[in-house]
């Protein structure tokens, strides 16, 4: 199975369309979507091309394929726009036998993990930097970064899942970040 993680998109159609190139090119089987998809929060900077409901019209196109949890810039307005639904806090996803934990960050993350076996992946968003890494607790946190506004001097990205191997990935080039295969569940 291949799942294409992304994040924090927050009201940019130029990253969606990046995206969806990205899309077509890897033919992934799901898309997960790890919250604050249309508004740019207080704390972020309005992009140049930020237009939602560009954004709306582009997702809503793949509605099928989305599975989505809520971040803490998503609204219910926003869901009232969406034809998929964002508003759970999480979500699980089994792909290859391999349990993984969808949510945004901003509840549960690397630094407060949900109760979850070693092996499992814990898949979040919020911060706006990619991190692939084996926690203490054995839990694997994963971090897609963000399509729009990458923050700690690093690329916009997303992620990959395929194989056993977890991937994240410059959203323009495509072009790998970093890799982990996963052990064995």
């Amino acid at each position: 199975m291949k799942v294409l993680f992304f994040s924090d998109v927050h009201g940019s159609p130029e990253s969606v369309t990046l995206l969806r190139r990205q899309i077509d090119r890897l033919a992934p089987e799901q898309l997960v979507l790890l919250g604050d998809v249309l508004y740019h929060g207080p704390r972020n900077p309005l992009r140049p091309d930020y237009a939602p409901q560009l954004v709306v019209e582009q997702l809503n196109g793949l509605k099928e394929r989305i599975t989505a949890v809520r971040g803490n810039c998503d609204s219910e307005v926003d869901q009232m726009l969406l034809a998929f639904p964002i508003m759970s806090e999480y979500a699980t996803l089994l792909a290859d036998g391999r349990r993984f934990f969808l949510t945004h960050g901003h509840h549960w993350g690397p630094g407060n993990p949900p109760p979850l076996p070693a092996g499992a992946v814990l898949a979040c968003g919020h911060t706006h930097i990619p991190q692939l890494e084996v926690l203490e607790n054995g839990i694997v946190a994963f971090n897609p970064g963000s399509v729009s506004l990458p923050k700690g001097g690093c690329k916009a990205s997303f992620g990959v899942y395929e194989d056993g191997t977890l991937r994240i990935c410059e959203l323009e080039s495509g072009d790998e970040m970093m890799s982990m295969q996963l052990q064995q569940s």
